[in-house]
């Protein structure tokens, strides 16, 4: 009975292994397909359309902003400088208790104003305005409001104070590039009728609301980390991997999981979620499901499922889409306790996401977001380290009871290893083959020398936190969001 059982568990972590390598393998494949094809595309030639048309959609830039006096200023001041004919920048200052507020009223030369708000989605108090008396200052506006205990409530108040008929969430600690906005515009302006570029801007309406066209409801790029790169007044000014242990494991997994995974679901129409850091959103959409949840440990997920959701229920054709190019640089965790709260708040939304959204798991009524989207995320990411701490387990136990077979678990064992590095180091490929942002052959090097180490440093601290999220969720334990305790940038010597 008892050799039984082992038989049948070794089976099992084969295929399992082996259903991974086959994904990871399909995700190469199809993410370097759609690379080059955006590669192709030349859309650097093509953006000048969108910025001489007057069709042009507007875009309300949206950046919540909680304690972040050591990089409000160089955010903002970027913010202003996007490349892109129209679009506004709201600051919410979600309570702070530094001097936050006060940094933004000097430097940008604020004062209170009457705002004519609209409570389309339901938040905590909001107690003032303010505008600048500048004119060259003229897209800001800054939102003060009492705490809402997490992002999601300050992004509501953006989204009831935004005046474009598209919103871009961030967050005010990250650098964006200029031309963000033209590059997430895109697809949606692509998707329109599935025209040409130039027609598509000049000739027609494509935020139009229309049941017989698809609409995209959601456009996302990579994020990275900025530690360690060097910025001025806002603009980065040398891209360099992080020096810090933590921040280059998460460069390297970040790479991984956007130019592989995501860009892979993005061609399928699958994409499971925008992330909180970058995301351009229809705002219709987004109001009609209620905005962000602030109930929500996952917020980015959770209003892209219940957006889609919508979509389904309504007959409505829709696209979420992902671009290879990187757009946006956020200071990851330095320390391990940052990093642990960070992991272990992920691991609890996304128990949360299944639990809630349960109705959709396997529902051939929900297409491609029931029968794939859920089924993959629960099997493949709230599974994953479940199965590999009862693995570990299981084959301790084997080891004290000497019932072990070493040939076929070295085989195993190496083989996923050599697969993880080659994936890892695949990855940094396909960024090089999107945009060379290092300036030497060596950091791009040494980043897939990263790869070596994360199966034995940094992934057993994403499996351990993974299961302290679970543990937290199912004991009922009360979540503790926070401060990121940002160091600030680097500056230029």
């Amino acid at each position: 009975m008892f050799q039984s059982i082992v038989d049948y568990y070794q089976i099992f972590i084969f295929s399992y292994s082996l259903v991974t390598v086959a994904v990871y393998i399909i995700f190469a494949i199809v993410s370097l397909r759609l690379i080059l094809s955006y590669k192709r595309k030349s859309q650097d030639h093509n953006i000048r359309y969108i910025l001489a048309s007057p069709l042009a959609p507007g875009i309300s830039v949206i950046a919540p902003a909680y304690n972040e006096s050591l990089t409000i200023l160089d955010n903002v001041s970027a913010l202003l400088r996007l490349n892109y004919p129209h679009y506004e920048v709201i600051i919410v200052n979600d309570g702070s208790t530094d001097n936050t507020l006060e940094l933004l009223i000097d430097k940008f030369k604020l004062r209170e104003v009457d705002f004519p708000y609209e409570e389309r989605i339901k938040t905590r108090e909001v107690t003032r305005f303010f505008k600048s008396a500048n004119k060259s200052y003229d897209r800001l506006l800054v939102v003060d409001k009492v705490n809402g205990q997490g992002k999601a409530d300050a992004s509501n108040v953006g989204i009831n104070a935004s005046q474009f008929d598209y919103f871009l969430c961030t967050d005010v600690d990250c650098i964006l590039d200029q031309d963000v906005l033209l590059r997430l515009i895109r697809p949606v302006l692509d998707e329109h009728g599935r025209k040409p570029l130039r027609r598509s801007v000049v000739q027609c309406d494509p935020w139009k609301d229309s049941k017989n066209e698809r609409q995209v409801i959601a456009v996302g790029a990579p994020l990275r980390m900025i530690n360690s790169s060097e910025v001025d007044d806002g603009v980065i000014t040398r891209f360099r991997p992080p020096l810090q242990i933590l921040p280059r494991f998460q460069e390297l997994e970040y790479i991984r999981a956007y130019l592989l995974s995501k860009m892979a679901w993005s061609g399928f129409n699958c994409v499971p979620n925008v992330s909180g850091g970058l995301g351009l959103f229809n705002k219709s959409v987004a109001i009609k499901v209620g905005g962000y949840d602030s109930r929500s440990f996952a917020e980015d997920i959770d209003i892209v499922t219940r957006m889609s959701v919508y979509m389904i229920r309504n007959g409505l054709e829709y696209a979420i889409r992902y671009i290879p190019i990187s757009l946006c640089w956020t200071e990851g965790p330095q320390t391990l306790a940052v990093f642990a709260r960070q992991r272990i708040r992920w691991a609890r939304g996304l128990m949360q996401i299944i639990v809630l959204h349960r109705h959709v798991l396997l529902n051939p009524k929900y297409k491609r977001l029931g029968l794939i989207v859920f089924p993959y995320n629960l099997i493949f990411e709230f599974f994953a380290p479940i199965f590999e701490a009862v693995g570990l387990l299981f084959y301790i136990y084997l080891i004290l009871i000497q019932a072990i077979n070493w040939q076929s678990t070295f085989i195993l064992m190496a083989f996923l290893y050599t697969f993880s590095v080659a994936i890892s180091t695949i990855s940094v490929l396909w960024d090089q083959i999107v945009k060379n942002h290092y300036k030497s052959t060596w950091e791009v090097i040494a980043l897939c020398l990263t790869g070596f180490a994360e199966p034995f440093v940094y992934h057993p601290l994403i499996v351990y936190f993974g299961i302290r999220g679970y543990l937290k969720s199912i004991l009922g334990r009360e979540m503790i969001w926070g401060n990121m305790q940002r160091r600030g940038f680097r500056k230029n010597d």
